[in-house]
């Protein structure tokens, strides 16, 4: 399964350098104060190559902000994204990296709010009908809590920066489908893939309700997913806070482009 990674991480890579090439040609960043928020899907636990300065945050050198910050002419850049981030620690500990002149804000979080380390410990560790149950408590938290949660950050995100145009990042599933596959069982899968979907579907309806740019990395990872024989997501993992986490391939193949057609169409409304 694993034999094809390199060949496709040398086509992502001339993808990303072709999709480098287009952004040139049609709407520059250049001149972009960009600011990457949010918790470990957009820091890049999973991905490796942490900047040591960044301690448990697990900044990686291959996250998706830091690739298109690279690729782009920009005037200024601050990632301030962290492992385990909420909406409560996004809102204390990174609304300090906005200012007046932040012209591009990315972001993903909302999945710890719902418990998502305790979700995928039980759903790895116990019965079908535990993480059933465990999914349903999260669900219930996304669904009654978190949107509440959301509209206040990103109201203080947009009175921080209300020059930015704001893109908000969702969250892949989890696992494809199939009759074979070592280790949990479809049940479970299943019941974790519904939970992505419910998480993104609250996720997105609080970013339209600010008016933000909301971007799905669900197409982007449809076919990518753990059990897809091509899968860009990590599997359990030794650290296992990088379990379930993108890999650098997919910060490169699904994040990344997803932020820059995200962008690309944010920032030329901005101009």
């Amino acid at each position: 399964m694993r034999s094809r990674r390199p060949c496709l991480f040398a086509f992502g890579a001339v993808g990303f350098a072709a999709a480098s090439l287009l952004w040139s040609g049609s709407a520059s960043a250049a001149g972009t104060n960009y600011v990457a928020m949010g918790d470990s899907y957009s820091s890049g636990t999973g991905a490796g190559d942490y900047d040591p300065a960044s301690g448990s945050c697990n900044r990686s050198a291959n996250a998706y902000p830091n690739l298109w910050a690279a690729a782009h002419s920009t005037q200024s850049y601050k990632f301030v994204a962290c492992s385990g981030a909420t909406t409560s620690t996004v809102t204390s500990g990174q609304l300090g990296a906005l200012s007046s002149s932040t012209t591009l804000v990315s972001i993903s979080v909302g999945g710890n709010d719902a418990g998502f380390a305790d979700v995928m410990q039980t759903c790895v560790l116990s019965s079908d009908s535990a993480c059933k149950s465990k999914v349903a408590e999260a669900e219930s938290v996304m669904t009654n809590t978190l949107p509440g949660r959301l509209d206040s950050l990103y109201s203080k995100i947009g009175a921080k920066a209300p020059s930015a145009r704001v893109v908000v990042l969702g969250y892949p599933r989890l696992y494809k489908i199939v009759s074979v596959c070592v280790g949990l069982s479809n049940t479970k899968r299943t019941a974790l893939n519904g939970a992505a979907d419910t998480l993104d579907g609250v996720v997105s309806k609080a970013a339209g309700r600010a008016g933000f740019t909301w971007s799905d990395v669900r197409d982007e990872f449809s076919g990518h997913e753990l059990c897809s024989g091509d899968d860009w997501l990590n599997a359990v993992t030794i650290p296992i806070g990088s379990s379930y986490h993108p890999t650098a391939l997919g910060h490169r193949s699904g994040y990344l482009p997803a932020l820059t057609g995200s962008a690309r169409l944010a920032l030329k409304k901005q101009a």
